[in-house]
């Protein structure tokens, strides 16, 4: 099994800046997530930006990052880094921290 889902699975982090903090930032990423099939995770951090890990197919984290770069319609984001990351860790879902 050489060629299944693990060896095109890839894992982002990102950071998101902006108005992305009590404006539904974090539940919207949860919902396209979720219909995305993403695993991974998201929270507030201190600092009024959001962190990420995205983990999924190419064409699923192209598609989620594309989401963050947008958000919510109260959202305004003025800046999304993204990181690839060689984790070894597999995320079943996706989830709020």
């Amino acid at each position: 099994m050489g060629s299944g889902f693990e060896e095109r699975r890839e894992t982002y982090n990102v950071r998101v800046h902006g108005r992305v903090q009590g404006v539904g930032y974090r539940n919207s990423t949860i919902r396209r997530a979720h219909e995305l099939g993403i695993g991974g995770w998201v929270q507030n951090l201190e600092d009024g930006t959001v962190q990420a890990v995205v983990q999924g197919s190419p064409d699923q984290v192209d598609r989620m990052l594309e989401f963050m770069r947008r958000g919510p319609p109260a959202a305004r984001v003025t800046e999304l880094e993204s990181e690839r990351s060689y984790a070894e860790r597999r995320y079943d879902r996706f989830e709020q921290r």
